[in-house]
């Protein structure tokens, strides 16, 4: 077996222990951290650099798939996920994400997949300094939004952004739930994760289907791949996230919502750099 494998390996397995507490704690599914870590390891492979994103975010929602199942039942037995809201934005979400992954795959193969990182980076960061200045519905005592409509008319875009950047949609969809929609914080995080296992679910078929339509083989570079999904990433990431989202929901539980809120703000900005600095092509010395 290659150094270059054991080393991307390693850094899997230590990336969804990442990935499974922050999903757990903030309702996200932890591509800010997934993403960077296996374009960097499929790059180290030999992978070109635009097939790499590619697989990257159809990866990604594979992996964010069971950790959101992980998170949501144990937001549940917490009472914190809204299941008819999660349902509905869901759903939607999932038909939007399939168009979503569709439009990512034909940047990927016009080359074009730094607009992604950017568009994606600027939108994250938006979002975060939207939610950092408005009143959360803890203190203005607003009940949440209960219209299956104003849902479905939500989960629709934010599902098509979640396809074309391979995510499980939380980042985006917590900020509209506390802001728009007038959810407490605990309920937007732990409604956040039932709603990803159907977006995960709609983008990835996208990247599947339009993976194969790409002629992406079996066996790509010795890794097994499903279209735009390689399953020894899979495995290595979702081996330590699952458990670990556990974790996550415990603290999360622990902490005050007004606290919990700035913890979800600051990884917010975290993310919007990361993906604007890779799409930028800029080249740090230190990780940040």
């Amino acid at each position: 077996m290659p150094v270059s494998f054991l080393i991307a390996a390693i850094a899997l397995l230590i990336t969804g222990l990442g990935v499974g507490f922050a999903s757990g704690l903030l309702g996200v599914g932890g591509c800010f951290i997934m993403i960077p870590v296996q374009v960097w390891a499929y790059t180290a492979l030999g992978i070109p650099f635009n097939t790499a994103v590619a697989i990257a975010f159809g990866t990604n929602l594979f992996v964010v798939l069971p950790t959101a199942a992980s998170g949501a039942y144990g937001h549940t037995k917490k009472e914190a996920v809204w299941w008819k809201a999660a349902i509905f934005l869901g759903v939607s979400g999932a038909a939007g994400a399939v168009i979503g992954a569709t439009i990512a795959a034909t940047l990927v193969g016009m080359g074009m997949s730094w607009i992604l990182s950017i568009a994606f980076g600027s939108a994250i960061i938006a979002g975060a300094l939207r939610m950092l200045t408005a009143k959360p519905p803890e203190v203005t005592g607003k009940k949440p939004v209960d219209n299956p409509l104003l849902w479905i008319l939500w989960g629709i875009p934010l599902g098509i952004v979640t396809g074309i950047i391979g995510i499980g949609g939380g980042v985006l969809m917590i900020p509209v739930m506390v802001v728009a929609l007038s959810f407490g914080i605990h309920r937007a995080v732990g409604t956040s994760t039932a709603l990803m296992i159907f977006t995960t679910i709609g983008g990835l078929i996208g990247y599947i289907y339009n993976g194969l339509k790409a002629g992406m083989p079996f066996i790509f570079h010795n890794l097994h791949m499903m279209g735009y999904v390689n399953l020894e990433s899979w495995i290595l990431l979702a081996a330590t996230s699952v458990p670990m989202a556990q974790v996550g929901v415990r603290t999360a539980h622990k902490l005050p919502a007004k606290q919990l809120r700035y913890v979800f703000i600051a990884v917010m900005l975290y993310m919007g750099w990361v993906m604007i600095r890779n799409g930028l092509g800029l080249k740090l010395p230190i990780p940040i």
